[in-house]
């Protein structure tokens, strides 16, 4: 396989398991470039920091295309506000509950009793009886458990 062809399979790779399409994935390219530190880091730490990816980090759903219905339905809360956009970006220091009222969906129920076995990220605290939750701070590379080259992502954007 040509240079080419690996450093395509890892963008999709990225994309793919966070469900973003190709200009949305090309925005959050450009603003890791404009940002400082390490363009692939960033870029990570970005797409992590979508509010869909938080929701599931959080063990609020079972995956990132659950908790995009989640919060489309209007079942998450920021700082005690109603967000229905998954691409929102939550910043540290930042909250994130289930609504009162959905606290009885079966899958959110289900989902919290899986991740408490599977153990929550360094960078959210997380109060599984209220579910709510709070971003710490921004995830490092470490923190993320992504099996990804995020340098030839970086070498693909820059022909």
């Amino acid at each position: 396989m040509s240079d080419y062809g690996f450093q395509l399979r890892e963008k999709q790779k990225v994309r793919k398991t966070y469900g973003l399409l190709e200009r949305q994935f090309r925005k959050y390219f450009e603003r890791a470039e404009r940002k400082k530190g390490i363009t692939g880091e960033v870029l990570l730490q970005l797409i992590e920091s979508r509010l869909d990816t938080i929701v599931f980090r959080m063990g609020f759903a079972p995956n990132r295309r659950s908790a995009r219905q989640l919060i489309r339905h209007g079942h998450i809360l920021v700082n005690g506000r109603e967000v229905n956009l998954p691409s929102f970006e939550v910043k540290p220091g930042v909250s994130v509950a289930v609504k009162q009222s959905s606290r009885d969906i079966p899958e959110i129920v289900d989902s919290i009793s899986k991740a408490k076995h599977r153990g929550m990220p360094p960078w959210v605290e997380v109060d599984t009886e209220n579910l709510t939750g709070k971003v710490l701070n921004a995830p490092s590379r470490e923190d993320m458990q992504l099996n990804v080259q995020e340098q030839l992502i970086v070498e693909l954007y820059s022909k």
